[in-house]
C-alpha cells in the first residue's frame, strides 16, 4: 500500500526548488546491485536502487534505450544512434565512450549478457523471414552469432549459460490490453542439445513474457489478472505465483538482480523484492536542463502544411502549419502570424470574403470549434460556433460572408448564421460523409455531393430561402466537383460516364482484365430552361438571333457590367432539371477539383500509374476548337480567388499566384510566394497536451464502437492526463499515449512516429548481399553464404552473384576499397554510405588459392532484408516442387497492398493448371486486395475448348480447378486474416498453420495524423458475419489444422508447415482426383444422299 501511495504522491507533485520540473518519464530500468540505470529525455541514467537525484551517463541527441549491465557491474550494453541507424554499443557503467558492436542498419536493440559475458541482442538482421531472433556478440572478438532459435524476442539463461527462457515473439504491434490473438507472447525453454525448444505457458492464452531467472524460478510479466504484474513459475512452467497485484498500470521492462527486479510502472521504477515480498516505488529526480521542453523553433515549416488558401482578391494566402495560422502577401509585405496560442491545434484557415478575417477551426475549447481571428493579427480572436460535440471538418463560407457550410464525423452537413451565431443541420448521411460545399455567386444556394443508397456519389442543391434540397444528378452514376458559372446560369461538375476498357479481351497471358481509364467528362446544368450552352457550335439561326439582339443593345447603349458575381442573382428552374444536363465537348481523362471563370474552366488532370502526379488544366469556354491546355505540371493543388481573377498553385513546397486567364507568364518563379525564412516558435509541452488530448478525442469520435467497448473513456482521460507533466520527450509522449489507447483492447490502434530529436549524423551501413564470416587464417572475411534469388528475376541478385562476377561462397574478401579487411571488427564498418556506389573488394579464391578484384555494388539494409526474404520465398517454391513432384503449385503472398499483387501475377499464372496450390500469407502484412485474390480463386471452369491439335482448355480462363490449401502463421494480419477466413468461407478449402494475429477491425491511415505527423491510429470498420457474429477480432482465425513451426526445428531448416501442406494436397490429390474431362468424340454429321 505505501508504494502505491508514494506512486500517486509522484504523479502529482513533480516539482523542486522553486517550482521547477525534476521528475521525469522513467523507461527500460535495468538493475545490478544499488544501481538501476533507465531512460530519460532520451537518454541513459544512472540512480542508487534506493533514489534521489539520478546521473545522465549519455548526451547524444538520439535515442539511447534498452540498457543492461554485464554480471560483473562494470560494463553497460545499450541501443543507440550515435550514427543513424539503432544499433548496440557497450559502455563503462559509470560513464565513458561508448563502442558500437553491431553494424545492421536494421535495429539492434540490446536485450541482456549471458553467463560468460556476451551481450544478448534481437534482430531480424539474420532472418529470412521477417522474425526477430536473439544474437550474441564477444565483447573481445566482435563475432555475432545466433542463438539457435527462429524466434525469440528477449530471453535469460540460467546460471549454466546452457538453459535460455525466452520470450519467442515480440511485441505484436498494437496498442491493446488483454490480447490473446495468434502473435500472443509467450515463454519457451530451450537447453543446448535439446531436439527442440519446449513451452512454458501454453495453458493461458493471455501475455507471458519477459523472463528472469533467479534461484531456480523464472519471473515473468503477465496479464493472468487483467492487468499486466510480476507472476513466477518453476522451470517447466509450474507452481504459478502472483507477486504484484496492480490494478489499471502495467508492468514493463523487468529486470533482476541478486533478488530484486526493477521494473516500470508508467512513468516511475519500483522495485520488488522477492525475498521480503516488498514492492516500493523508487524516488527519482532529475537534475537536467530538460532541453526538450523548451521552447523550439520550426524552421522548416512547409514540412508540416496541413492547407492553403487565396485571399479574395488574390492579394494574400493563408497557411496553415504545425496548427498555426499565417498570412502571406502575395507581392511585398509582412507574414503576419494569425495565431499565437500554445497548445491549441488550428485547423483549415479560410478567408472570409471581406479579406479582413479568417474563419477556422480550433481545439482550444476542447471540441473543434470555428473561431474568426483577424487577418492582420491584430485584434480580438472570437468563437462562432460552442456546439462541437465530433470532429469537425473545413468551413466554407458564402461569397456574402453570412454563411458558413462544413461537415463532421458523423456524416453531418451544417450551416452556420453569422448574424445569429446558430447552426442547423441541412443532411445527414448514414452512406459516408459529404463533400465538394459550393456556394452559388449570391449565396443562396450551396451545391453538394453526398452518397446515395448505393453509395455512387450525387450532386445535391440546397436553397437557404426554402430550405429544400434538390437531386441535381441520378444515382447510377458518380457525380461531383459543382462548379457554378460566374453569371450563374449553370453549373459545371465532373462525373464518371465514360466506360471503355483499355484492355480488350480477357484472351492473353494472365487473365487480361478489364480496365478503365479516363473515365471522368465535364458536363454542365442549365440552371434556367432554354439556355444556350456557351460550347454549342454556332448556326445560321443562333447568328441571326444574336445580329438582333445587338442591335437591340447598341440602341440602349447601356454599358456592360463588369462585376458581375457583385451583382448576379442566381435564378432555378428546379423541374425537370436533371434533363437540363449537357457535355463539354471535351475528350474524358482523370479529372478532379473543378472550377470556372468567365471564360474558363480549371481543373486537375491526373496520369494513369502506380505514383500519378496531377497537372493543372485549363480548357477555354467557347464554341469551337475546345481543347485542354496545360498550365501547371505535377501541381498538388490549386484555387481560385473569389474574385475569379487570380489562381493559387500548390506545387512542391512552393506556393504559386498569377492572373487566371487560362496562361501563365514564364518564368514561373516570377508568381512565386516568398516564404524564405518563415519560421516560428512553439512550446514542446503544450503541444504535447493537445496532442494527447487529441489522441484521445481520435479515438471517442472515430472508434467504430460510440460506446468504445464500455470503457469510461472520460475517466481514462482524467486517469491518465496527470503524467503529461512528466513527459521530457517525444518518445515518452507516444508511450503514454500508447497507455491511453490500450484500454479499448482492439488492434491497429497504432501509436507512433513525430517530431523527435534526432542526431545529427545519418551514416547507413550497406550489405553485400551476403553472410560473411570473419576468418583470421584466411586473411578476411570468408564468404559463407551468397542469398539466393530467383534466376527468372537477375535484377535483385545479390551484389556477389551478379552476372560477370566469379565470387562463390568460401572465397575470402582480404580487403574493401584497399584497407584491409581484418582492420575492421565487421565489414560493414567498411561499408559505411557505401549503398548503390562502387566498391573494389580484393578476394583469394577457396578452390584456387589465387587472389582476385572484383567491383560491386553494395544494398541498402532495407534491400538486403527483401533479398533474404527472397531467398525464403524462392527455397519455398523449390521445396514444393521437390516435395510436390511438379504437381502442386506454391505462391506467397508478402502482404496484401495493390503493389503485391504482383505477387500473385508472377506465381500464380505459371501454376494455374496444377493439380494443387499452396498460398502462402503466412508474415503477411496485410492490406486491403483480398477481394481480388478471393475472386480470381473463386473462378470456375465450366466448359472446355478443344483445337483441331493440342490439349482441351477450359473457360473461365485460369480458373484453378485443383485442390487448395492456405497457409497461415501467427504474424498473417489484418487483411492477410480477412483472405483467410474468406478462403474458408467460401469453400476453398483447408486452412493450416497457427492462429493469426486477431485484427479484424479496419482502419483508414489518412485522418490520425497529430501536428507533428506523429500517428495516433483510431480503428474504424467492425467487421461481423453473415450470422451476426464479429469475426477474427481479438482472436485471430483458427486453422482447420493446426501445424507449428517449432523454433529450434525451423533454425535448423525445417518448415513443418509447408512440408504438412504439401502432405495434405498430396492425399487430396490421390484421393478426390480432379481430372479434365476426356473429350467426347466429334459429332458424325455426314449425310448420306440416295
Amino acid at each position: 500500500m505505501r508504494g502505491i501511495i508514494l506512486s500517486v504522491l509522484l504523479l502529482i507533485l513533480p516539482v523542486g526548488a522553486g517550482g521547477e520540473t525534476t521528475l521525469g518519464y522513467y523507461r527500460y530500468p535495468a538493475i545490478h546491485g544499488e544501481t538501476i540505470v533507465f531512460t530519460a529525455e532520451g537518454d541513459l541514467w544512472a540512480v542508487s536502487t534506493e533514489g534521489g537525484t539520478a546521473q545522465r551517463l549519455t548526451t547524444h541527441h538520439g535515442r539511447e534505450t534498452c540498457p543492461a549491465i554485464s554480471p560483473d557491474g562494470t560494463l553497460l550494453a545499450f541501443s543507440a544512434q550515435y550514427e543513424g541507424p539503432t544499433e548496440v554499443y557497450t559502455m563503462p557503467l559509470r560513464g565513458g565512450l561508448p563502442t558500437r558492436k553491431t553494424y545492421e542498419g536494421e535495429t539492434a536493440l540490446s536485450v541482456g549478457w549471458t553467463p560468460d559475458g556476451k551481450v544478448i541482442y534481437r534482430t531480424q538482421h539474420h532472418s529470412g523471414l521477417p522474425n526477430t531472433q536473439l544474437v550474441t556478440v564477444d565483447l573481445k572478438t566482435n563475432q555475432c552469432e545466433v542463438i539457435p532459435l527462429s524466434q525469440a524476442s528477449d530471453g535469460t539463461f540460467d546460471e549454466s549459460g546452457k538453459t535460455l527462457f525466452f520470450t519467442r515473439l515480440p511485441f505484436q504491434g498494437s496498442h491493446t490490453k488483454r490480447y490473446k490473438g495468434g502473435s500472443v507472447q509467450n515463454l519457451w525453454k530451450f537447453t543446448s542439445g535439446q531436439e527442440e525448444a519446449l513451452p512454458l505457458t501454453k495453458e493461458y492464452p493471455g501475455t507471458s513474457k519477459g523472463p528472469m531467472w533467479w534461484q531456480g524460478r523464472v519471473y515473468f510479466v503477465s496479464d493472468r489478472d487483467g492487468t499486466m504484474n510480476l507472476w513466477s513459475m518453476d522451470e517447466n512452467g509450474s507452481d504459478l505465483e502472483q507477486h504484484t497485484f496492480h490494478k489499471g498500470w502495467d508492468v514493463s521492462s523487468a529486470s533482476l538482480h541478486e533478488g530484486r527486479i526493477a521494473y516500470q510502472l508508467v512513468a516511475d521504477i519500483h522495485v520488488y523484492d522477492i525475498a521480503a515480498g516488498e514492492d516500493r516505488t523508487v524516488p527519482i529526480t532529475l537534475a537536467s536542463d530538460f532541453d526538450q521542453t523548451r521552447e523550439k523553433w520550426i524552421d522548416a515549416p512547409m514540412e508540416f502544411l496541413t492547407s492553403v488558401h487565396v485571399s479574395a482578391d488574390g492579394d494574400r494566402i493563408v497557411l496553415t502549419a504545425r496548427g498555426q495560422v499565417f498570412v502571406a502577401p502575395v507581392k511585398q509585405g509582412r507574414l503576419v502570424e494569425a495565431t499565437r496560442k500554445s497548445g491549441v491545434r488550428y485547423r483549415n484557415a479560410r478567408f472570409m470574403p471581406d479579406g479582413e478575417s479568417i474563419v477556422l477551426l480550433s481545439d482550444e475549447t476542447g471540441e473543434l470549434e470555428f473561431w474568426k481571428v483577424p487577418a492582420n493579427g491584430v485584434g480580438d480572436r472570437k468563437a462562432l460556433t460552442r456546439d462541437g460535440t465530433v470532429f469537425r471538418f473545413e468551413g466554407v463560407p458564402s461569397p456574402n460572408g453570412k454563411w458558413l457550410a462544413f461537415t463532421d464525423k458523423d456524416h453531418r452537413l451544417w450551416i452556420f448564421d453569422f448574424k445569429s451565431k446558430r447552426s442547423r443541420i441541412i443532411a445527414t448521411s448514414l452512406h459516408g460523409n459529404f463533400f465538394d460545399l459550393s456556394w452559388s455567386p449570391d449565396s443562396k444556394w450551396l451545391a453538394y455531393v453526398g452518397p446515395a443508397t448505393n453509395y455512387n456519389d450525387q450532386i445535391r442543391l440546397y436553397g437557404l430561402e426554402d430550405g429544400a434540397t434538390t437531386l441535381l444528378t441520378g444515382d447510377r452514376l458518380d457525380s461531383y466537383s459543382p462548379a457554378w458559372s460566374s453569371d450563374g446560369k449553370w453549373l459545371y461538375f465532373l462525373s464518371d460516364r465514360v466506360f471503355r476498357s483499355v484492355v480488350p479481351t480477357p484472351w492473353g497471358p494472365r487473365q487480361p482484365e478489364p480496365f478503365l481509364d479516363k473515365t471522368t467528362k465535364i458536363y454542365m446544368i442549365s440552371l434556367l430552361k432554354d439556355e444556350r450552352s456557351p460550347f454549342q457550335p454556332d448556326d445560321e439561326l443562333y447568328l441571326a438571333q444574336m445580329q438582333q439582339k445587338k442591335k437591340v443593345e447598341s440602341e440602349k447603349k447601356e454599358p456592360a457590367d463588369s462585376k458581375m458575381d457583385e451583382t448576379v442573382e442566381v435564378k432555378i428552374d428546379l423541374k425537370e432539371i436533371q434533363k437540363r444536363i449537357m457535355e463539354v465537348p471535351l475528350p474524358p481523362g482523370n479529372y478532379s477539383d473543378l472550377s470556372a471563370t468567365e471564360k474558363h474552366l480549371f481543373l486537375m488532370d491526373e496520369e494513369t500509374s502506380l505514383e500519378p502526379k496531377r497537372d493543372l488544366i485549363a480548357v477555354e469556354i467557347k464554341n469551337k476548337d475546345v481543347k485542354a491546355e496545360t498550365l501547371i505540371q505535377d501541381a498538388k493543388s490549386y484555387e481560385l480567388s473569389l474574385d475569379r481573377k487570380k489562381m493559387m498553385v500548390h506545387k512542391g513546397d512552393d506556393v504559386f499566384v498569377f492572373d487566371a486567364s487560362g496562361k501563365v507568364s514564364e518564368p514561373l518563379e516570377d508568381h512565386r510566394v516568398k516564404l524564405d525564412g518563415w519560421t516560428f516558435p512553439m512550446d514542446p509541452r503544450e503541444e504535447w497536451r493537445q496532442m494527447f488530448i487529441e489522441a484521445w478525442r481520435l479515438q471517442r469520435d472515430y472508434f467504430y464502437d460510440p460506446k468504445l467497448h464500455g470503457v469510461d473513456w472520460k475517466g481514462q482521460l482524467e486517469k491518465h492526463l496527470p503524467l503529461l507533466e512528466r513527459v521530457t520527450d517525444r518518445d515518452e509522449l507516444n508511450d503514454l499515449i500508447a497507455n491511453l489507447v490500450a484500454e479499448l483492447s482492439a488492434l491497429h490502434v497504432f501509436v507512433y512516429g513525430g517530431d523527435r530529436r534526432k542526431g545529427e549524423e545519418q551514416i547507413d551501413p550497406a550489405s553485400l548481399g551476403a553472410t560473411l564470416v570473419r576468418d583470421e587464417k584466411a586473411g578476411g572475411y570468408r564468404v559463407k553464404h551468397i542469398f539466393r534469388s530467383d534466376p527468372d528475376y537477375p535484377a535483385i541478385a545479390s551484389p556477389l552473384a551478379k552476372p560477370g562476377l566469379r565470387i562463390k561462397e568460401d572465397d575470402t574478401i582480404v580487403a574493401i576499397n584497399g584497407v584491409p579487411a581484418l582492420s575492421a571488427a565487421s565489414p560493414a564498418e567498411l561499408l559505411k554510405n557505401a549503398a548503390g556506389k562502387q566498391v573494389l573488394l580484393h578476394l583469394k579464391s577457396s578452390s584456387s588459392g589465387k587472389e582476385f578484384d572484383a567491383i560491386v555494388t553494395p544494398i541498402s539494409p532495407d534491400e538486403a532484408a527483401g533479398l533474404r526474404y527472397g531467398e525464403w520465398e524462392h527455397t519455398r517454391r523449390l521445396l514444393v516442387e521437390e516435395k510436390g513432384e511438379g504437381e502442386i503449385g506454391y505462391v506467397h503472398l508478402r502482404a496484401m497492398g495493390g503493389t503485391n499483387y504482383s505477387e500473385w501475377v508472377r506465381d500464380f499464372y505459371p501454376v494455374y493448371n496444377r493439380k494443387g496450390l499452396i498460398i502462402d500469407v503466412r508474415n503477411n502484412q496485410g492490406g486491403n486486395i483480398d477481394s481480388w485474390i478471393l475472386e480470381k480463386l473463386t473462378r470456375k471452369a465450366w466448359f472446355y475448348w478443344q483445337p483441331r491439335v493440342g490439349e482441351p482448355y477450359w473457360n473461365m480462363q485460369y480458373a484453378f480447378r485443383g485442390h487448395m490449401v492456405v497457409l497461415c502463421n501467427e504474424w498473417t494480419m489484418s487483411d492477410g486474416e480477412a483472405f483467410t477466413e474468406g478462403f474458408r468461407r467460401l469453400g476453398l478449402g483447408e486452412i493450416l498453420g497457427t492462429k493469426t494475429w486477431g485484427g479484424e477491425i479496419w482502419l483508414s491511415f489518412s485522418n490520425f495524423r497529430l501536428v507533428d505527423r506523429g500517428m495516433a491510429t483510431s480503428a474504424e470498420l467492425g467487421v461481423y458475419g453473415p450470422e451476426g457474429e464479429w469475426l477474427i477480432e481479438g482472436h485471430g482465425v483458427e486453422p482447420d489444422i493446426m501445424v507449428d513451426n517449432l523454433p529450434h526445428s525451423t533454425y535448423r531448416g525445417r518448415d513443418a508447415q509447408l512440408e504438412a501442406a504439401v502432405e495434405y494436397l498430396q492425399e487430396q490429390i490421390r484421393e478426390h482426383p480432379v481430372e479434365v474431362p476426356p473429350t467426347p468424340p466429334r459429332p458424325d454429321k455426314s449425310f448420306r444422299y440416295e
